[in-house]
Protein backbone atom coordinates (compact mmCIF):
# COMPACT_ATOMS: atom_id res chain seq x y z
CA UNK A 1 0.00 0.00 0.00
CA UNK A 2 2.67 1.87 0.72
CA UNK A 3 4.40 2.50 -2.55
CA UNK A 4 0.93 3.84 -3.74
CA UNK A 5 2.28 6.75 -2.46
CA UNK A 6 4.90 7.24 -4.41
CA UNK A 7 2.88 6.27 -7.94
CA UNK A 8 0.00 8.94 -6.54
CA UNK A 9 3.08 11.39 -6.49
CA UNK A 10 4.51 10.32 -9.99
CA UNK A 11 0.96 10.76 -11.33
CA UNK A 12 0.33 14.23 -10.42
CA UNK A 13 4.02 15.34 -11.04
CA UNK A 14 3.07 13.86 -14.64
CA UNK A 15 -0.54 15.59 -15.00
CA UNK A 16 0.88 18.91 -13.93
CA UNK A 17 3.72 18.57 -16.07
CA UNK A 18 1.35 17.34 -19.09
CA UNK A 19 -1.04 21.22 -17.93
CA UNK A 20 1.99 23.30 -18.61
CA UNK A 21 3.24 21.49 -21.60
CA UNK A 22 0.28 20.65 -23.88
CA UNK A 23 2.80 19.03 -26.64
CA UNK A 24 3.26 16.24 -24.84
CA UNK A 25 1.77 13.36 -25.45
CA UNK A 26 0.32 11.30 -22.39
CA UNK A 27 2.34 8.74 -22.77
CA UNK A 28 5.87 10.30 -23.97
CA UNK A 29 9.04 8.24 -22.60
CA UNK A 30 9.48 11.15 -19.99
CA UNK A 31 6.86 9.13 -18.20
CA UNK A 32 8.62 5.96 -17.56
CA UNK A 33 11.65 7.98 -16.49
CA UNK A 34 9.64 9.93 -14.29
CA UNK A 35 8.20 6.88 -12.87
CA UNK A 36 12.36 5.33 -12.30
CA UNK A 37 13.03 8.31 -10.96
CA UNK A 38 10.38 8.56 -8.38
CA UNK A 39 10.49 4.74 -7.45
CA UNK A 40 14.37 4.88 -6.86
CA UNK A 41 14.02 8.18 -4.44
CA UNK A 42 10.97 5.75 -2.29
CA UNK A 43 13.80 2.77 -2.53
CA UNK A 44 15.72 4.89 -0.76
CA UNK A 45 14.14 5.94 1.91
CA UNK A 46 12.07 9.26 0.62
CA UNK A 47 8.01 8.86 2.03
CA UNK A 48 6.82 12.14 1.75
CA UNK A 49 4.17 12.01 -1.57
CA UNK A 50 4.62 15.71 -1.72
CA UNK A 51 8.45 15.43 -1.52
CA UNK A 52 8.24 13.29 -4.00
CA UNK A 53 6.09 15.12 -6.01
CA UNK A 54 8.27 18.49 -5.95
CA UNK A 55 11.34 15.95 -7.08
CA UNK A 56 9.36 14.55 -9.80
CA UNK A 57 8.70 17.94 -11.16
CA UNK A 58 12.28 19.11 -10.94
CA UNK A 59 13.15 16.65 -12.35
CA UNK A 60 10.90 17.17 -15.37
CA UNK A 61 12.41 20.40 -15.86
CA UNK A 62 15.92 19.39 -15.57
CA UNK A 63 15.19 17.06 -18.60
CA UNK A 64 13.73 19.75 -20.17
CA UNK A 65 16.78 22.17 -19.86
CA UNK A 66 18.84 19.51 -20.88
CA UNK A 67 16.60 18.58 -23.96
CA UNK A 68 17.43 22.41 -25.48
CA UNK A 69 21.08 22.43 -24.10
CA UNK A 70 21.08 19.64 -27.13
CA UNK A 71 19.15 20.70 -29.14
CA UNK A 72 21.10 23.83 -29.11
CA UNK A 73 24.20 21.98 -29.71
CA UNK A 74 23.11 20.17 -32.75
CA UNK A 75 21.95 23.47 -34.22
CA UNK A 76 25.45 24.80 -33.82
CA UNK A 77 27.17 21.26 -34.89
CA UNK A 78 24.38 21.64 -38.14
CA UNK A 79 25.75 25.11 -38.75
CA UNK A 80 29.15 24.54 -38.54
CA UNK A 81 28.46 21.28 -41.05
CA UNK A 82 27.03 23.31 -43.90
CA UNK A 83 29.78 26.14 -43.45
Amino acid sequence: MAIRAAEAACASAWRTYLLLHKDVDEDDDRLTTLRRYITNLWEDGERNPDTLQKAGLLYLRKLDELGEERDERLARYRALQRS
